[in-house]
């Protein structure tokens, strides 16, 4: 009906947009599909009633009657489109009168020709090429309200030339399924739309025509998480931690609202499940509109929540992704922001964190080397590369420190820092830590037999606490001695001192076997710990490394600094320390001659660093050793 219809009816309202049935099917009485609903269908289809004469004439006075006094609303349209005659209930039902109908085009009272498919299907039906079409329209009553029905055209006899066209008020179920979905849709707890409903309309928003004909063309997201939560649960139970969960929702809810104010849209607020929610900015305005968003939620969330006579105190942690819409997938665009939260977390919680794209190349970075640890071991990856200790005196060569370097296939050759911390929290450490000790136990023996008249030089071999922890230390070092040969004086093992420092039980028992066994304990970047001296009276070691921090402080040579003198004091007053204890003195990072000669002075025994020389592969070392001094002290 001209000026009824509200116009065509958006695509995710349709019900069965269009239902046809081929002229076989209506034959064999093969039914029609099933209605969209799912589990709430629409009223069965009515059989249309009984054909008109296909002779001519008026028709039976019975069939008008019936005709007439049907509750179906129906009505009878000419092969040109035009309404024949009408019944009382289509009148009704359309508000047009009993005779209103009558001589209009029906596919303007129930606006069938809105889109282009189902006025297709309508325009076959009519010549008799289709045997019957079904959709669902929502049309505008003459009274103002809406109306939705079910539209059915069945083609009559040849002989009469028309269709036979019912209407079916679906309104109830229509309102049914609303609700049905709404509870599908929405968080009992804080009512807001949960997850499912969050991405549907994430997934809407992403759309190419959804922000190519107007808009910004970018995309915000606030993903947050309450601090503490659990506690609040795990303490008052759950009955309290759903009210808190609600009264958080409302101030969300707020915050949004006073972020929509002005603007095109308002954010989406959405559970997402437990304590995390999600504000969604479609039609974002950059970084500036989602930092004010996650600020003011940080504001709104500080003011205490008085809940069943407890009062209540929360925080969130807010990981925040703003970009452009185009290349954005849900998927892409929820992980950057489960890793922003994972940041904003880490960094001290209450607080946001924007996504920074370098910052995540690193956290993948490391997640594929932690992933290729254990098969580049197994793949042979590694190698060691020795850097010389030399004696502060005469400058020869007294041992060198084992360095490992990752060849990776794809990055190059990585130094220790940037994958030992890894093996480390994986495990990977003690099985990568046995492959170094034994390389570095065979290649100090073969260094021995090749030159059997000199003194041989020791092997220093970094050593994790995990692997005192996690595997039998003192059997692997045994094994691996008596395997290669090496005498157990020429191998010293290094542990940073805060991995000793009060030390006790199994990690003590392991440093004072091997020490027995006659094997050097080392401890390394000696001053950066907890300096407690106390302890060294206690640890069977051998050897105390300065930091290079210490030796830093010496290194005035070509400046115009002057040198601090509690620089000296500290270290020398280390060193005197430690030769009271009977342990050597190594410094580390010597640069320089004129630190060299500082720390010969102060009475230092061994110095490590690049005045020496750089970490070298083990044939270098042959030619270190040879050398009548090494370095420049």
């Amino acid at each position: 009906m001209s000026g009824m219809s509200e116009g065509p009816t958006p695509a995710a309202d349709l019900v069965g947009p269009v239902v046809t049935e081929s002229h076989d099917s209506t034959s064999s009485g093969t039914p029609a599909p099933p209605s969209l609903l799912g589990a709430y269908p629409l009223s069965p289809p009515v059989d249309a009633p009984p054909p008109l004469s296909p002779c001519p004439g008026p028709r039976s006075t019975s069939f008008d009657a019936v005709f007439a006094a049907a509750p179906l609303a129906m009505a009878v349209v000419a092969r040109d489109g035009q309404v024949v005659t009408a019944n009382q209930a289509l009148g009704e039902l359309l508000g047009t009168g009993t005779n209103g109908p009558a001589g209009k085009a029906a596919a303007d009272l129930l606006d069938l020709s809105s889109d282009t498919r189902t006025w297709h299907a309508y325009r076959e039906v009519l010549r008799g090429r289709q045997a019957r079409l079904r959709c669902t329209r929502r049309l505008k009553h003459p009274d103002g309200h809406s109306l939705w029905v079910q539209v059915t055209v069945t083609p009559l006899p040849e002989a009469e030339k028309a269709v036979l066209l019912s209407v079916t008020d679906i309104g109830a179920q229509r309102e049914l399924q609303s609700r049905l979905r709404h509870l599908q849709m929405h968080d009992p707890v804080t009512r807001l739309p949960n997850r499912t409903l969050f991405f549907e309309r994430l997934s809407a928003a992403l759309e190419a025509e959804s922000y190519e004909e107007s808009g910004t063309g970018r995309i915000g997201l606030c993903y947050l998480d309450l601090d503490g939560f659990k506690a609040v649960n795990d303490t008052l139970g759950h009955r309290v931690g759903d009210r808190l969960l609600a009264a958080v929702a409302e101030r969300l809810t707020q915050c949004a609202d006073e972020a929509g104010h002005g603007r095109a849209t308002t954010p989406l607020v959405a559970r997402l499940g437990g304590d995390e929610f999600a504000l969604l900015v479609e039609d974002s305005t950059g970084t500036d509109q989602l930092a004010e968003l996650a600020e003011s939620v940080l504001k709104a969330l500080q003011a205490p929540f008085d809940l069943a006579g407890q009062r209540l105190s929360v925080s969130a942690s807010i990981g925040v992704v703003e970009r452009h819409a185009t290349g954005t997938t849900a998927t892409g665009l929820m992980q950057a922001a489960d890793t922003t939260l994972y940041w904003a977390k880490a960094d001290g919680k209450s607080r946001w964190t924007l996504f920074d794209p370098e910052r995540n190349a690193h956290r993948m970075t490391r997640q594929a080397l932690s992933s290729g640890l254990r098969p580049a071991i197994e793949r042979g990856e590694f190698a060691l590369e020795y850097q010389p200790l030399v004696g502060m005196e005469d400058g020869r060569v007294r041992g060198v420190e084992a360095l490992v370097r990752w060849h990776h296939p794809q990055l190059g050759t990585l130094t220790p820092n940037r994958f030992i911390g890894l093996a480390e929290e994986d495990g990977s450490i003690v099985q990568l830590g046995r492959w170094v000790l034994k390389t570095a136990c065979r290649q100090a023996r073969r260094w021995q037999l090749e030159r059997p008249d000199e003194p041989p030089i020791f092997v220093s071999v970094n050593v994790a606490v995990r692997q005192v922890w996690d595997s039998d230390l003192v059997a692997d070092v045994a094994g691996t001695l008596a395997e290669t040969g090496l005498a157990p004086y020429l191998l010293q093992l290094e542990l940073t001192e805060s991995a000793v420092m009060g030390s006790s039980g199994r990690p003590l028992q392991a440093l004072q076997a091997l020490s027995d066994m006659g094997v050097r304990i080392a401890i390394d970047d000696f001053g950066t710990g907890y300096s407690n001296l106390a302890y060294l009276s206690r640890l069977p070691v051998s050897v105390l490394k300065l930091d290079g921090s210490f030796v830093r402080g010496f290194q005035y040579e070509g400046t115009d600094a002057h040198p601090n003198p509690a620089d000296e004091v500290v270290v020398e007053a280390m060193i005197r320390l430690a030769h009271r204890l009977g342990l050597t003195v190594t410094a580390e990072c010597v640069e320089t001659s004129a630190q060299a000669s500082r720390l010969r002075r102060i009475g230092c025994d061994t110095g490590q660093g690049w005045l020496y020389s750089r970490p070298v592969p083990p044939d270098r070392i042959s030619e270190l050793v040879d050398a009548e001094t090494c370095g420049h002290p």
